[in-house]
């Protein structure tokens, strides 16, 4: 539960859209055995299953380590990197006479914090104890208004969520988002389905909680009501809390409201002192995602009384740093949102979990240090011209449509070459040096961290938008769209294969792993069934006539039908709408990355690799990039939260409306990866 910088975006996250699993990072290891023919499991025919034939000899031979609750290229190129970052962080800790606010004293002391597991488990919750207090001093709405506030600033996130974002409809402007938020389990599906494994995951969440509470110092029988008062009350705001494929369509949660307005759908909160106590100054007007879920927080305001609301405050403070605290908190913690929810059976190496808090709060500090060191000016060089490429042959794909008329051609086309492309890494840094990190309990330098992403984010209102700056570090293995830019942000670790050097790799990989399944991927967002909403300066606005969207509608609904029919695990279905923007991306990309890689000089040659043609080739780079396998209750949590569908239906899906897939590897009728040329997805 533990936030970071990241949850200023949570909502938003539904627009910035995650695709990359790849990387080029430099590295100077001997280059490997041909990565893609070593991965094949050729007992099994690429007709039938791909994703088995194209990954299954790595996953039969890499079983998934204790420590993780998914594991595959991913998992590898992190580990690379942050065994970098690690000895990054190692020399900053014993560096001496150094600044205070510097990236070295900053990254020294957070890390240094981190990794003493003897003091963190000698002081276990006394961290907490002055927040704690202030939550048990609570006597009436007001009081607990204000520490709700507080506790919004330090991004705990009680009751509902809130974040800074560009208008949708005005992309100029900086706004304050409300959404909804508040609960302790992923999301609604957590509190309100009854299937069998759904309830054993509700009964689990109780005993945790009911177990912290004895750890706070209450006898079973209080710890047990107070378990019960918070999961009625969260249950509450889970009832009023929208479903994830309702969540993904921006005009209606978009609904700007005037803070008299506000008020009419929650009375008990008196939102002008409550936006002051947060920063939020001088505002008139703010955007509110799920009008429903304020009418009922109103009413859990009027009606819950404040000791339960303490139990509630206590249960977000305590579950979102129990990680935090070591000892039995961060044991119990584990359990649940690990073990429980993922299935990961072993925690991590201390070092990695303190890795990853340090790229969440403070990663763009090691990534002014990694990018000088791992990504060359020559490697930046080849994912740009890349980028060129794609968008190249998306303006192709624009011009030959046969569905969508010229009118609406020429908005996409205009939208398309509006499109900023970042690579790499941020023209320019960000300023932490007024960060409060330094030698003091580990939870308190994460809060610190917490506050100051805060007031980061919410100085930015009323001020014009930084359209130059990044939502991920240089090191992240992943990449997005973001619809208000109308921009590709590819980070530098998001075309690395780990153990590979970048030069190593032929133009049929790149063009698959990097091209396809993540520039062209995040190419597309920006005409998905959502991106496509946003024109081309990044204002939510209908830019297509109505035949055409309709026209579009209707190819989606057979994709939302394909994915529907996919059971992964017991009678857990993939959700096709929630899911269907990814989907549109993969299918995007993988075409519109052929189509660039057909151009190139290794195609036109003809030459086997590896006993593999070219196209093979593309089709194996692509599905090289989805190569992961995960446990059941990791993949029974990404149905219910994730807008991605699970990594062998990233392949198989879209492979099988795509032509030249058939041809590269005889695909017929009769075969499990053949679809009837009616029901074949064409859009991009």
């Amino acid at each position: 539960m533990q936030k970071n910088k990241f949850f200023l975006f949570a909502i938003a996250a539904l627009f910035l859209t995650a695709a990359c699993n790849n990387t080029s990072v430099e590295n100077k290891e001997t280059p490997k055995a041909d990565i893609l023919q070593s991965n094949l499991d050729t007992t099994i025919s690429p007709a039938k299953d791909f994703f088995s034939y194209a990954n299954g000899g790595w996953i039969k031979r890499n079983p998934i380590p204790e420590t993780e609750s998914r594991w595959g290229i991913g998992n590898l190129v992190d580990d690379e990197i942050n065994a970098r970052l690690k000895k990054i962080s190692e020399e900053a800790g014993v560096a001496k006479d150094i600044q205070k606010g510097s990236a070295t004293q900053l990254i020294g002391d957070f890390y240094t914090s981190g990794m003493d597991s003897v003091t963190i488990d000698k002081q276990g919750i006394e961290p907490l104890k002055d927040e704690l207090k202030k939550i048990n001093d609570l006597k009436n709405t007001k009081d607990l208004i204000d520490r709700i506030a507080q506790m919004q600033i330090e991004q705990v996130g009680p009751l509902f969520s809130l974040y800074i974002g560009q208008d949708e409809k005005n992309s100029s402007v900086m706004s304050l988002h409300l959404v909804q938020g508040g609960l302790g389990m992923p999301n609604r599906d957590y509190y309100v389905d009854n299937d069998t494994r759904t309830k054993d995951i509700r009964e689990a969440y109780k005993t945790y909680m009911q177990k912290t509470f004895v750890l706070l110092g209450n006898n079973d029988a209080i710890a047990q009501k107070s378990m019960e008062d918070v999961m009625q009350l969260e249950t509450s705001l889970a009832s009023a809390s929208r479903k994830l494929e309702e969540l993904r369509d921006p005009y209606k949660n978009y609904n700007k409201k005037s803070i008299q307005d506000l008020s009419k759908l929650c009375v008990s909160i008196e939102w002008k002192s409550f936006f002051s106590q947060i920063g939020a100054l001088n505002i008139d007007s703010v955007i509110v995602g799920q009008p429903e879920f304020y009418t009922c927080v109103d009413k859990n305001l009027k009606s819950v009384s404040i000791d339960v609301w303490k139990n509630y405050l206590t249960w977000q403070l305590v579950a979102n740093f129990s990680d935090k605290l070591g000892g039995e908190f961060d044991k119990e913690h584990f359990h649940f949102y690990n073990t429980v929810l993922r299935g990961q059976e072993k925690q991590k190496p201390r070092w990695k979990r303190v890795m990853n808090d340090e790229n969440n709060l403070i990663g763009e500090l090691l990534g002014q240090l990694f990018v000088k060191e791992y990504f060359s000016v020559e490697t930046k060089k080849r994912y740009t011209d890349l980028v060129d490429a794609i968008i190249a042959s998306y303006e192709e794909h624009i011009k030959g449509l046969d569905w969508m008329s010229d009118v609406t051609k020429q908005k996409a086309l205009t939208k398309l070459h509006s499109i900023t492309k970042k690579v790499g890494y941020p023209d320019k840094w960000r300023d932490m040096s007024a960060m409060e990190i330094g030698k003091q309990p580990y939870v308190i330098n994460c809060i610190n961290a917490n506050k100051w992403w805060w007031f980061y984010e919410v100085n930015k209102l009323g001020k014009p938008v930084d359209r130059t700056e990044w939502d991920m570090n240089p090191q992240t293995y992943n990449a997005y769209y973001n619809p208000s830019n109308n921009e590709i942000v590819l980070p530098a670790a998001c075309f690395a294969i780990a153990g590979v050097k970048d030069s190593d790799l032929d133009d049929a990989v790149i063009f698959g792993y990097a091209g396809a399944s993540t520039i062209g991927h995040e190419l597309t967002h920006a005409f998905d069934d959502e991106g496509r909403q946003f024109d081309e300066k990044g204002n939510l606005n209908d830019w297509w006539t109505k035949e055409d969207a309709e026209k579009f509608l209707t190819k989606t609904k057979l994709y939302v039908d394909q994915f529907n029919s996919y059971v992964v695990l017991d009678s857990l279905h993939v959700n096709g709408k929630a899911s269907l923007g990814e989907n549109i991306a993969d299918l995007g990309g993988i075409v519109v990355g052929l189509d660039a890689f057909k151009k190139t000089e290794q195609y036109k040659k003809g030459e086997k690799i590896g006993g593999l043609t070219p196209i093979q080739r593309f089709f194996l780079g692509y599905s090289l990039g989805w190569l992961f396998e995960q446990r059941d209750q990791n993949l029974a949590n990404q149905i219910h939260t994730d807008v991605h569908a699970p990594a062998n239906l990233r392949v198989n899906g879209p492979f099988a409306n795509v032509p030249a897939f058939y041809e590269a590897f005889d695909v017929k009728q009769g075969d499990a990866m053949w679809r009837a040329d009616d029901i074949r997805v064409k859009i991009w």
